[in-house]
């Protein structure tokens, strides 16, 4: 519930440096002005604290309990790897210690070498921080972590595999995404009209709440962070600079929109829920809860980042 408002988020990072332009605009906001905002932090604060306690309340009694069977959520037994002596030439240069240190060193040696540059053009760490440095660092800590080049291909490997429902789904959401975008001969799509709806109701307190409820919307059918900001960005962003609002803020309420209505839009829980042979609507009560108790943290949150910052 709390991932595009973290530093896996899509949209804050394209904020940092350079930013992002719409319309010939550039927009641009610091991790400190979305990510690391005190009322960001507080509302993923409050979810992390409180969200449990609501997890507990639902938990069915005894007699309406559903058990899975365990063996069916265990992690497979670790691979077995042919001993040293019993490699290949290939197997010995993919398990080899000089090869795996070459590469992860050379890898974090680069990012140190980034971020004293961007230090040298006088930009900070935070502004520093987008996308594509983000995922540098944790494809050298997963090579890092692992310990051999060979692990963590077969890491990979195995979680592709799992995420086989998540990338069959991708190209037909980008369909859909190109039917909402779509414009006809006025310009007008249907993106457009749902965000237009909600910049015309709004002042420059309520404007980023409802944001945050307008993504949500969007997000039934965008439901990717990188797909939400090209439908949204080029009209909430340039309706929250006109009522004086900053841009870190318009693009977090975006963020949180994104993330919120995943629950009840769970593609990312369908390769556990075939793993435990469930279907959806056994765990879709349970998400509408958290759907509710965090919709109420996220619209008082962005009311409050309105009212006193």
């Amino acid at each position: 519930m709390i991932w595009h408002a973290g530093f896996s988020g899509s949209i804050p990072l394209k904020l940092t440096g350079a930013g992002t332009t719409f319309a010939g605009v550039a927009y641009t906001a610091d991790i400190t002005q979305t990510i690391l905002h005190p009322v960001n932090l507080i509302m993923c604060g409050v979810v992390l604290v409180f969200m449990p306690f609501v997890n507990y309340a639902m938990h069915p009694t005894k007699d309406k309990t559903v058990t899975i069977d365990p063996a069916l959520l265990q992690d497979e037994a670790e691979k077995v790897y042919p001993a040293a002596k019993d490699r290949t030439p290939a197997e010995k240069m993919e398990f080899s210690k000089i090869l795996w240190v070459i590469t992860w060193a050379m890898g974090f040696i680069y990012i140190i070498i980034y971020f004293i540059q961007q230090g040298k053009l006088g930009i900070s760490v935070g502004n520093s921080l987008n996308l594509d440095i983000v995922n540098m660092i944790f494809l050298f800590l997963g090579i890092l972590l692992h310990g051999s080049l060979r692990r963590y291909v077969d890491a990979i490997a195995d979680a592709a595999s799992g995420a086989a429902g998540i990338l069959l789904q991708f190209p037909f959401y980008a369909g859909i995404m190109g039917l909402m975008v779509a414009k006809n001969a006025a310009g007008v799509s249907l993106a457009g009209v749902i965000s237009d709806f909600f910049v015309s109701i709004s002042n420059n307190i309520t404007f980023p709440m409802l944001t945050f409820l307008a993504a949500g919307i969007v997000n039934f059918f965008v439901p990717s962070g990188g797909g939400q900001w090209t439908v949204q960005g080029p009209i909430m962003m340039p309706g929250g600079a006109k009522l004086g609002i900053d841009a870190g803020r318009t693009a977090m309420a975006i963020a949180w929109g994104d993330q919120w209505t995943n629950m009840i839009q769970p593609f990312w829980a369908l390769p556990a829920l075939a793993i435990a042979k469930l279907s959806a609507r056994d765990v879709m009560g349970y998400l509408v809860i958290v759907l509710l108790f965090t919709g109420v943290v996220a619209c008082l949150g962005f009311l409050a980042w309105g009212l006193w910052f």
